[in-house]
């Protein structure tokens, strides 16, 4: 028996189909191994940063099937994705089930072709990008443990910060600060509607936009009174030239603009297109279009467009990197201009589709044109009138992708020296609009051109940021919070160097270093820590705390002493207190609300039995909880309440606790009665039935799948895609 391992049960169905019965082909569902959590004896540092490992939490069972399935197996291959990520999930694996000289497959596509070439050239697992990965494992958590551990000491506890994290917060900021610091004016736009003298309507714009209102009147006064005519008309021919394929970021930006979707959700669909075949890997820095694939354009554009659409390019990477993944992100066949399961799914395809087949198609041709008309007579500080207009004279790439085309604006046949009709003269008055803040498409670019992250990390690096309560999604922009406010400020004022674009795009180059075998793990890491473990010390001496953001309005007064009062940082954001806190503890909402100091009821806490019960505000209202907050997480909650949270169904780890609803960052969940002494939860509310397949609890799920299982690495966590024949 021979046995392939590939990353996800997807990936492991496609492939199956190529092998002809060959191989037996399993998943490793994602990462087998990771460092233990918050623990930073995770990592001998003086022995050289080796770093300990442990089995991902739950997946035992999977590294135990793919060791006896080994033990039986004559040969083994590693098939895991193709960059650094998948060669160290590649080493995990060999790690975890004890594999002595494992064979390693790469293919970029899905393909039979390309599964079966591969198959015949196997290698070793690539040290050198295991341990490009692993460094930077290494160097996040060694980063995220000691910074994150000041920021409590400093600003609040239970705060993190991270080596990429902050320069992407910082750059939030940086922008925030711009708009605050914002001052807008006023300015007016004047428009003219005149006609030719075939009495063809059109408008004017002033190519002045006056912020006095002196010269506004002025303008509006001699252009009433005087004769208009057309000064000159300019036309010009003018190429556009077609985008690169897409590479990982500018897939994310096409996406978001186009589409809408978040730079992690295209990663999601991106993922699952690659896996059923459909679309090559698509975390790439390469703009590279395979000969097979630039043959395959070309037919395609020949066929659907005409010869003279077609115009093959080759396009510079900018990475240097870039030649790690081979290829840019297209379909596998580009005949087929429509694919995917679903609307995002054939979305997002289409979209890869037309910007494979565009790139390499001729130059579009526009005609655009400006005519100018001036006021007859009028003193020289009087600005000219003008209009544009473009069309387009030959589509070339844009037949392709017509999304990318703009409206032609036509013009109406006039020539120099002709009278113009006014018909009325309007102004408008508005007023300059601060810097717009960063969309996550926006932020993706932002980061790659500071050569911050890389293609794998954008995505997870604003999902971070995000889900960490620093920025929150308002519309399609990113806005810092108040905490985010907080933690770049300190960062900045702290460590300034080690957030700064070149100290974390220079680590990056490192890394790629590392990758390519021009420098050492170890050497990396030493030259990083040593300095940057001083720092932490020093700053943990010196640093000042920040307990206060600044004064409030004077308006606000401390509703107990009716003092002057200051901005803090509470769990829920920015909050006011009394100046002389601890001494008064008035405080005030962000709205100005009185809020009520926290009640002692002086009664003993059931749980650790040495604080006392105190009753306090929240986001979500009055709760009573224990004094001894964080170390004791004791909540009480009110019976009726609590009566209307059970379900009455056994939690199956502990079998002791009850699954009760409750309340998360992201919504309601459903957890064991006994947390945090048993930590199970599910997504939504259990059925009362167990899994046959894993004994796990059934939870509901949605209308055309009433009930599925709560264990996402179950088969029957997806029952719509089990074969009935094996049911």
């Amino acid at each position: 028996m021979k046995l392939l391992i590939v990353e996800s049960p997807a990936k492991a169905k496609t492939i199956s189909k190529y092998l002809d019965g060959k191989y037996t082909v399993k998943a490793s569902v994602g990462h087998v191994r990771d460092l233990p959590k918050n623990n930073k004896k995770a990592i001998d540092i003086e022995g050289g940063f080796i770093p300990h490992y442990e089995i991902s939490k739950g997946k035992e069972s999977v590294v135990a099937e793919l060791k006896q399935l080994a033990k039986k197996a004559d040969e083994v291959l590693l098939a895991t994705d193709p960059d650094r990520e998948g060669e160290a999930i590649a080493w995990h694996i060999k790690e975890a089930i004890g594999l002595k000289k494992p064979k390693r497959v790469v293919f970029h596509e899905i393909t039979k072709e390309a599964v079966q070439e591969a198959m015949l050239h196997p290698r070793d697992i690539d040290e050198n990008l295991k341990e490009a990965q692993e460094a930077r494992r290494v160097l996040d958590r060694l980063v995220g443990y000691d910074l994150s551990g000041l920021i409590w000491k400093k600003v609040r506890y239970g705060l993190s910060a991270g080596r990429v994290q902050s320069p992407a917060l910082r750059i939030l900021m940086e922008r925030e600060r711009e708009i605050r610091a914002f001052i807008s004016h006023k300015f007016w736009v004047i428009t003219a509607d005149v006609s030719n003298q075939a009495n063809v309507q059109f408008i004017l714009e002033c190519g002045e936009q006056p912020t006095d209102y002196a010269l506004v009147e002025k303008i509006l006064d001699i252009g009433k009174k005087n004769e208009w005519k057309v000064k000159d008309l300019k036309e010009t021919e003018v190429k556009r030239a077609p985008k690169a394929p897409f590479i990982t970021s500018t897939l994310q930006q096409a996406a978001s603009s186009r589409l809408g979707y978040a730079p992690s959700r295209t990663m999601g669909i991106a993922q699952k297109l690659y896996e059923a075949g459909l679309i090559t890997y698509m975390r790439t820095d390469s703009t590279n279009l395979s000969k097979m694939a630039i043959s395959q354009v070309a037919g395609v554009v020949e066929k659907k467009y005409g010869k003279e659409y077609l115009d093959i390019r080759t396009y510079a990477a900018k990475s240097k990197n870039a030649q790690e993944a081979h290829e840019a992100i297209r379909p596998t066949n580009l005949a087929v201009a429509s694919a995917g399961i679903n609307e995002e799914q054939k979305k997002l395809y289409e979209l890869i589709w037309s910007r494979t087949i565009s790139s390499q198609m001729a130059d579009a041709k526009v005609l655009r044109t400006k005519l100018s008309a001036e006021i007859v007579g009028a003193p020289s500080d009087i600005p000219e009138f003008a209009i544009n207009g473009s069309r387009v004279l030959f589509d070339g790439w844009l037949a392709a992708d017509p999304a990318a085309r703009q409206d032609d604006v036509e013009l109406p046949k006039v020539t120099v020296g002709e009278k113009l009709n006014l018909i009325d003269l309007k102004t408008e008055e508005k007023e300059t609009q601060p810097p717009s803040r960063y969309s996550e498409a926006g932020l993706v670019k932002e980061l790659e051109k500071r050569g911050i992250g890389r293609p794998s990390t954008y995505a997870s690096i604003i999902k971070t940021i995000v889900d960490r309560g620093y920025v929150e999604k308002d519309g399609k922009t990113l806005k810092p919070t108040d905490t985010g406010d907080v933690v770049s400020t300190f960062l900045e004022a702290n460590f300034n160097e080690y957030i700064s674009d070149s100290f974390t795009a220079e680590m990056e180059d490192d890394l790629d270093e590392i990758s390519r075998g021009e420098n050492q793990y170890l050497k990396v890491l030493k030259d990083f820590y040593g300095p940057f473990l001083k720092m932490v010390k020093e700053k943990s001496k010196n640093a000042d705390k920040i307990t206060d953001l600044g004064p409030v309005d004077e308006q606000f007064k401390c509703p107990v002493c009716n003092g002057p009062m200051i901005w803090k940082l509470g769990r829920a954001g920015k909050f006011m207190s009394c100046k002389k806190f601890p001494e008064c503890v008035g405080a005030r909402t962000a709205e100005g609300n009185i809020m009520e100091g926290p009640k002692d009821l002086g009664i003993k806490c059931p749980d650790c039995e040495t604080g006392t019960l105190v009753e306090r505000q929240g986001r979500f209202g009055t709760f009573i909880a224990c004094s001894n907050y964080p170390k004791c997480k004791y909540v009480k909650t009110d019976e009726k309440e609590e009566a209307r949270r059970k379900t009455g169904v056994k939690c199956n780890v502990c079998n002791e606790g009850e699954m009760t609803e409750k309340r998360g960052r992201f919504g309601i969940f459903y957890g064991c009665s006994n947390y945090p002494k048993c930590k199970n939860i599910i997504k939504t509310k259990p059925t009362g039935n167990i899994c046959p397949m894993c004994n796990s609890l059934m939870m509901e799920g949605t209308k055309t799948i009433p009930e599925r299982c709560s264990n996402k690495v179950c088969p029957n966590h997806n029952p719509h895609k089990l074969d009935p024949k094996k049911v």
